[in-house]
């Protein structure tokens, strides 16, 4: 028979679980209005957009790195490559192009949809996982991608006729859509790579981190002088004081989830992690529409219920199949960390 958990145990881990839901909610909420103010609503009396999304990219893989190198420096960890410098390449070109195409997306289609659509990434992980890890998945994991997709093909597919009007002009589904392709694609292979980059390697989580985003930051750099676009964001934030802002705040954010995140799969393991990460996907679509005024059809209801209902049936049945284990190293969920880093 097991013994009571004393409760001055049960108290403090009540705190570190609050904690880990504050820091979690409250970083990748503002990360995800944020993105959404910056990307699709006009700064100044001109009403100019923002359109450099290379430039956030930059910026956001830049803090993280800074911050990555503090933490190996103060562990007092090898700051060396593990793993050959092309295969942290690899995985930071497909980091890149899910970022980007995920702030792109964001001219075209509203931030729930593009939030919802994230949550249809199950299937090109499977594709993936086949490809590059040769996994196998059941018939159950197929029923869930399925429903996920079909939840999120209502959410895309009948939108609200009344556009709120700071949108005007801006909206195109076929664009938008396209760009969500794009970004589930190269999203759903980093997320792998790094899977099999880890089972490969012994390597630290900071030290994957450090330098897939040092590569980040060289090549986005080079991007953005490359297309000129460089200089021509400095002078936006110059002349858009609150844009300068929003970009420091997003970057600085971005950055503290990776804290929480790492800090939750550590303490409570990974299916109590995508239980708080799915709840947050439906906060951030709440406060996205009450924020930014986005009208919803009933079609969009109902697919947001099976979308969501579906993710929470499945963190459910997975419960019931294995007791949650605690990971004893933070590498257990860096898989999960990419994917809502960016």
């Amino acid at each position: 028979m097991a013994e009571p958990v004393p409760a001055p145990v049960k108290e403090s881990r009540a705190w570190r679980f609050a904690f880990a839901v504050a820091g979690i909610m409250s970083t990748l909420v503002i990360y995800g209005v944020l993105q959404e103010k910056i990307m699709r609503v006009p700064y100044g009396k001109n009403k100019e957009y923002f359109r450099y999304s290379l430039f956030l990219v930059f910026c956001n893989r830049i803090a993280t790195s800074a911050v990555s190198a503090g933490s190996l420096l103060a562990s007092k960890k090898a700051l060396d490559p593990v793993a050959p410098i092309y295969k942290y390449c690899a995985i930071s070109i497909s980091n890149i192009l899910t970022t980007t195409c995920q702030y792109e997306a964001l001219k075209y289609v509203s931030f729930p949809v593009q939030t919802l659509a994230k949550c249809a990434k199950m299937i090109p992980v499977m594709i993936w996982g086949t490809v590059i890890m040769q996994k196998k998945y059941n018939g159950k994991d197929y029923l869930f991608a399925l429903l996920v997709t079909l939840g999120c093909s209502f959410f895309i597919l009948y939108p609200a006729s009344d556009i709120s009007p700071h949108h005007t002009g801006r909206e195109s589904t076929f664009l938008g859509v396209s760009l969500m392709i794009g970004y589930l694609g190269f999203d759903g292979f980093t997320s792998t790579f790094q899977d099999k980059l880890f089972k490969g390697y012994d390597m630290e989580i900071h030290n994957q981190i450090f330098y897939t985003t040092m590569c980040s930051c060289v090549l986005s750099l080079s991007g953005l002088v490359l297309q000129g676009h460089l200089v021509s964001a400095i002078e936006f934030m110059f002349r858009h004081h609150d844009c300068f802002y929003d970009v420091i705040l997003l970057s600085s954010v971005a950055t503290a989830s990776q804290f929480f995140i790492s800090y939750t799969i550590r303490t409570f393991g990974a299916l109590t992690f995508a239980t708080i990460m799915t709840t947050r996907q439906l906060l951030s679509i709440l406060l996205s529409c009450v924020w930014f005024g986005h009208p919803l059809s009933w079609e969009q209801y109902v697919g947001a219920a099976i979308v969501f209902g579906t993710l929470y049936a499945k963190t459910l049945l997975k419960a019931k199949e294995q007791k949650p284990v605690v990971p004893s190293d933070p590498e257990e969920g860096i898989a999960l960390t990419s994917e809502n880093k960016s």
